[in-house]
């Protein structure tokens, strides 16, 4: 029910600001002079209807699109989690972390049923097995309720639980990491070690909570070895990739993500054999859940995606951000991560939400996947699970009405996560002495934009331009050649691209092929404050044969009798 109230209010939130905006263009048009308003602002908020259409149906495609690419990581991924199913893996995680479940659990008698169920729920969960999760998660509640005095009250049990439950402690973020394959990321796995790590935090967060609220004895010798076992595990680690400079985390980040994958993987692979399970049959037989599974994501994304967009197209998000932002920076905190906040916010409420929050944060064709937000919304999107949605389904599979600190105690295992998380996309993706040298270099490349926007040549003589096809020139001498065309660079978005910054254009000059505009693509080199290369994301080669031939095409045209006539 929340989640058709949060759809809903995309649409209606964005037709309002949409009315408000073409209202506010006819004042503005009227009192121009005045308030020394240009057409184009008059255009952006007179076109506003049209923009959230075009964004409907963009999302729309977008969905599909990301779907597709989803269907194959999806079906490799879950049927190699089929292979560590069938070998036991659950089993053995459950052994290795049963002892601790059963001091956690002190109102489950010893060898009940519940205590199995709920173990293994966890380890499936772990492993992101949500097939095999949620039907083992049911059977927990259903076991926990009978161990309930009062049927229509929440247990210490099943609250313990479920804060564990949205805590979302995950191995494999399987989702993720194919989402972020099928949009185009250079290194899908880069967040893999953080999100393990922002989960681990979450799910301590929730344990410690609903452990003192409920009187648990956290310094028990078991809960001691694996709660303070695991928490300095996780403090070395962090205190290790701490002393790395930012290239050598990401270097460590990606040997570390892929080997510990592959590992896995292969230790899967082993427990299938020794157990004699038919490896290639329980490959292809998860990989049909895969598929199934991907086939049931698509309406969902779509759906929350089309909402966003318009939301987004409509200037909503745009003013939301811009609140946040604004809250932050009066406290005197960086503003970065502001843009990735939408997300967090939306993951209590609806998974497909914030899917869809997390692949809108990656901008135009995912084109913002590898950036500081893309990544950082993929560690938000991996660090806690849906809260609400959680409690709704398994309490609501018991019939329980009074869930008494369950919200309280879940939220504050979410708010842990989003912390870490955030925290986690500094140190990995930029500390705070190498976000003022990114910005830094983002106020230089801005301002070759401008340069560049205004036809300005000489910042960029003898800066090597390269293209596609290895073509070199000069890339003052290039600009010097267009500007004799009366030629426009128009500015549409610049974003960082790892050490480097992407510079999207829309260009137009007098040439018959370039008349319309066409939509260009750089990437450029700053090093020691100055513009080092650029490189093209086309054939100039190519273009400049396209547009001799088109040039005479035109001229053919003009010298044909009819036109001669005319």
């Amino acid at each position: 029910m929340v989640l058709n109230y949060i759809w809903v209010a995309f649409f209606l939130i964005a037709f309002i600001v949409a009315i408000a905006k073409l209202v506010y263009s006819y004042y503005l048009s009227s009192n121009a002079e005045i308030l020394g308003a240009s057409q184009e602002l008059i255009d952006k908020n007179r076109h506003v209807f049209g923009d959230i259409v075009n964004a409907i149906f963009e999302r729309a495609e977008l969905g599909f699109e990301l779907s597709i690419g989803l269907t194959g990581i999806l079906a490799l991924w879950l049927g190699i989690m089929k292979i560590g199913e069938q070998g036991g893996a659950i089993r053995i995680l459950s052994k290795l972390v049963g002892p601790l479940f059963a001091s956690i659990f002190p109102g489950v008698p010893k060898n009940h049923p519940a205590s199995g169920s709920i173990v293994m729920n966890f380890c499936a969960n772990m492993l992101g097995l949500d097939n095999a999760a949620t039907p083992l998660g049911l059977k927990a509640m259903n076991q926990l309720q009978e161990l309930n005095p009062k049927k229509d009250t929440a247990s210490n049990e099943q609250i313990m639980f479920l804060v564990l439950n949205t805590s979302g402690l995950t191995i494999i973020p399987v989702s993720i990491l194919a989402l972020r394959t099928s949009a185009g990321s250079i290194d899908p796995t880069s967040v893999f070690l953080p999100i393990l790590i922002a989960t681990y935090f979450s799910t301590l967060a929730g344990l410690i909570t609903v452990s003192i609220i409920q009187k648990i004895n956290l310094f028990k010798w078991v809960i001691l070895a694996y709660v303070g076992g695991g928490t300095v595990l996780m403090a070395l680690l962090i205190w290790f990739l701490g002393g790395l400079d930012q290239a050598a985390l990401g270097q460590f980040s990606k040997i570390a993500s892929s080997s510990l994958i592959f590992s896995i993987i292969i230790s899967f692979l082993l427990l299938a054999i020794r157990k004699k399970v038919n490896v290639y049959e329980a490959f292809i037989e998860g990989a049909k859940d895969g598929f199934n599974v991907a086939i049931k994501i698509v309406p969902y994304l779509i759906a929350m995606l089309v909402g966003i967009g318009a939301f987004t197209a409509s200037g909503a998000m745009g003013w939301l951000i811009d609140g946040l932002a604004w809250g932050i920076a009066s406290i005197g905190l960086d503003t970065s991560f502001v843009d990735a906040l939408p997300t967090a916010l939306m993951k209590p409420l609806s998974g497909g939400g914030a899917r869809a929050m997390m692949v809108e944060s990656w901008g135009a064709e995912s084109s913002l996947v590898d950036s500081f937000t893309g990544k950082l919304t993929s560690i938000l999107q991996g660090s806690t699970e849906t809260t609400f949605y959680v409690l709704a389904v398994y309490f609501g599979s018991v019939g329980i009405k009074k869930t008494r600190y369950a919200v309280k105690a879940g939220l504050i295992a979410d708010l842990i996560g989003i912390i870490t998380a955030i925290i986690l996309g500094y140190m990995f993706f930029g500390s705070p002495d190498n976000t003022k040298n990114i910005n830094t270099k983002v106020g230089i490349a801005t301002a070759l934009s401008i340069e560049l926007s205004n036809n300005q040549s000489e910042p960029f003589k003898g800066v090597q331009l390269t293209d596609y096809a290895q073509y070199e020139l000069d890339f003052g001498e290039f600009i010097e050649e267009r500007k004799l065309n009366n030629s426009q660079f128009l500015i549409d978005t610049i974003y960082p691209k790892g050490t480097d910054f992407i510079l999207e254009t829309r260009y137009s000059d007098d040439r018959y092929y370039y008349i319309d505009g066409t939509k260009q693509k750089y990437q450029l080199t700053i090093e020691q404050g100055k513009l080092q290369s650029v490189f093209y994301f086309g054939n100039l080669r190519l273009e400049k044969a396209i547009i001799d031939l088109k040039e005479k095409e035109h001229s053919l045209l003009k010298k044909t009798p009819q036109n001669q006539g005319q």
